[in-house]
């Protein structure tokens, strides 16, 4: 019996450095292709944008997630904001920020002062949401030259569209679904038309089908007999633990077979029974409940 995991969890580092760090949490091997973070759906896009200039938006290092992707022409939204003087009217307040020498040299090497912003990347949760949603706006309203003319908007794409998580703090925390909102609102206010995007991440079965793709990829790897011709399907049952109703079990049920559904209570979801909107095949109290579950159901310990 073989047993897969595709791990599904947030952004901002490339896989590379999230499987090593989850190797040597687990104890086991992880590879890069195991991990499925909520932009790694962006590396599709390569081969559309792959010279062309990208401003890519969120906590931990955007910019290099993007560039192992294969993007050429990446900035991250401190870099390119640190190119336009004055761009955030708050800057002179916000004393935590600080700029790298490293990046300000790539800021300054690509000269975003006279390329259009060809597209823009949500690749994790924004930090900095007053300076963020001005620059975005900046760029969406002038076709990617912030302080120039009114043009068309070039294309945006969010990582996930999840409003609220759980996070240390007691009450859930606002996520990029929250933030999507704000800068929507707010675009649509000051601009003629509506702001078009593309959000990826769960609900969306996409993702669910991207993850049953990686997963048998790992088996080819590992079983060069096990082929993905025509309508094979070489998985029985594939097990989705999440602990958020209205994006881990409603993509689950979107995605439809193989795939089980578990609902646990640490996170977004405490209620006592079922999800009333988004019921889970499966209701339990932990994670290790969960993983307890399906070795039981699979036939091994």
């Amino acid at each position: 019996m073989i047993y897969c995991f595709s791990i599904v969890i947030g952004g901002g580092v490339p896989e590379s450095e999230r499987a090593k760090e989850l190797s040597k949490q687990l104890g086991v091997d992880i590879l890069p292709l195991q991990v499925i973070q909520g932009h790694t759906p962006f590396r599709e896009l390569v081969k559309r944008y792959e010279d062309d200039l990208i401003v890519a938006v969120g906590k931990g290092a955007p910019g290099r997630v993007m560039t192992e992707y294969g993007f050429k022409n990446v900035l991250s939204i401190d870099d390119y904001a640190s190119c336009f003087p004055n761009i955030d009217p708050l800057a002179q307040y916000k004393k935590w920020t600080k700029m790298q020498p490293t990046d300000r040299e790539m800021a300054l090497r690509t000269d975003p002062c006279s390329q259009r912003v060809q597209a823009v990347f949500i690749v994790s949760d924004p930090v900095d949401w007053s300076r963020d949603i001005q620059v975005l706006c900046d760029i969406l309203r002038t076709g990617g030259l912030p302080g120039r003319e009114i043009a068309h908007q070039p294309p945006l794409f969010f990582a996930n569209d999840d409003i609220a998580y759980q996070a240390l703090f007691p009450a859930e925390r606002l996520g990029m679904g929250a933030f999507r909102i704000a800068l929507e609102s707010i675009f649509n206010r000051i601009h003629t038309n509506n702001m078009e995007y593309t959000s990826y991440g769960k609900p969306n079965p996409f993702v669910f089908k991207n993850a049953e793709n990686v997963l048998l990829q790992v088996l080819q790897s590992a079983y060069n007999n096990i082929q993905s011709s025509g309508e094979m399907q070489p998985f029985k049952r594939l097990y989705m633990i999440g602990d958020n109703p209205s994006v881990d079990i409603n993509g689950a049920k979107q995605a439809g077979h193989p795939w089980f559904s578990i609902l646990t209570r640490t996170g977004v979801f405490k209620g006592i029974g079922n999800h009333a909107d988004y019921p889970a095949d499966l209701v339990v109290n932990s994670v290790e409940e969960a993983v307890d579950y399906i070795l039981r159901k699979e036939h091994t310990s």
